[in-house]
């Protein structure tokens, strides 16, 4: 197992950036709409910030709440334990904090945890049963290249205006049911504040889903990130692209009843435990596996490209 170099996708760099910044974008152009109706969003900011710092710094224990995840000491599982020590040398990363096993036949993993001396890494049992060790290897390096680019950080940070639009709206929604626009009924003044709140209410329901679709796609770039990540510690992306056609093939396998004891975790899982459709794949935090398979192909060939020119310009030297 050693670290290899590849060349570096700029495209995905740049796309993850413009994402980035058509969020911040939308999240100045949410404040000055909110000020220019009149409406202070300070106190739905703090809250906001409140909300995501809760999330931030509690969210490997919420995690292994929600998800019943089981830590796991290196007695109780010394391969698992070892083959994520292995990988941590080589990728020269902090062994994570805890180490945890789900207790179900679907095949999966997830990381979690605001940096890499506080992270998780969890797997099912059905993972550990289903792949053989260089895929299981390929996923574990997937998960800890989440780490790596400290996800947990950038997807929570980002998801400030997602909290705070969501949370404006069950305001408003409340308001309204108890006579909160219309404050004076039938006076003028009661009216004009009945359409400023409506238009309040329309504006952010219209921001909620654009920065949740930013949101999604951001979190789509970042799993190809990861994806690049963990070939470039196996040093082999077929060995990504084998486990996660047999993860996506063994989660379509699974019956609908097993398959929904933990699609509330989904959006941690290295390939969503979700029956696709369009809509779900507009929505899912996850490129399609086809995409990511096809993006390792590329990784692959790109390498072997690259060494054999290398191989070809070191031969070219010696014989002058």
């Amino acid at each position: 197992m050693a670290m290899t170099t590849y060349k570096r996708d700029n495209q995905l760099i740049f796309r993850m950036g413009f994402t980035m910044l058509l969020l911040a974008f939308l999240f100045i152009g949410f404040l000055y709409f909110l000020f220019a109706m009149g409406f202070s969003p300070i106190f739905i900011l703090a809250i906001a910030i409140f909300m995501a710092g809760f999330q931030y710094f509690y969210s490997d224990k919420m995690v292994l709440k929600t998800t019943g995840a089981k830590i796991v000491t290196p007695d109780q599982e010394p391969k698992l334990h070892k083959l994520i020590d292995d990988l941590c040398n080589t990728s020269k990363l902090p062994k994570p904090k805890h180490i945890a096993i789900m207790d179900t036949p679907v095949p999966n993993a997830f990381a979690t945890g605001r940096n890499p001396k506080n992270a998780v890494i969890a797997v099912t049992k059905g993972l550990l049963n289903k792949l053989n060790q260089k895929e299981l290897e390929a996923v574990l390096a997937h998960e800890l290249s989440h780490v790596k680019n400290r996800d947990i950080m950038v997807l929570t940070w980002a998801s400030i205006i997602v909290i705070m639009a969501g949370y404006l709206m069950q305001m408003l929604f409340w308001m309204s049911l108890f006579g909160g626009f219309g404050g004076g009924g039938r006076s003028r003044n009661g009216g004009q504040a009945m359409l400023i709140m409506m238009a309040i209410w329309i504006g952010t329901i219209i921001v909620y889903f654009i920065a949740q679709m930013l949101i999604m796609t951001l979190s789509r770039y970042r799993e190809l990130a990861a994806d690049r990540g963990a070939a470039m510690i196996t040093g082999n992306p077929m060995d990504l692209a084998s486990a996660l056609k047999k993860i996506e093939q063994e989660v379509s396998n699974t019956p609908e009843k097993q398959v929904r004891n933990v699609e509330h975790a989904s959006a941690f899982f290295i390939i969503p435990a979700i029956k696709s459709n369009f809509i779900a794949s507009l929505m899912s935090s996850h490129p399609n596996t086809e995409k990511r398979i096809q993006k390792l192909r590329d990784m692959k060939k790109t390498y072997s490209s690259s060494k054999q020119e290398y191989t070809k310009f070191n031969i070219d030297i010696s014989k002058k």
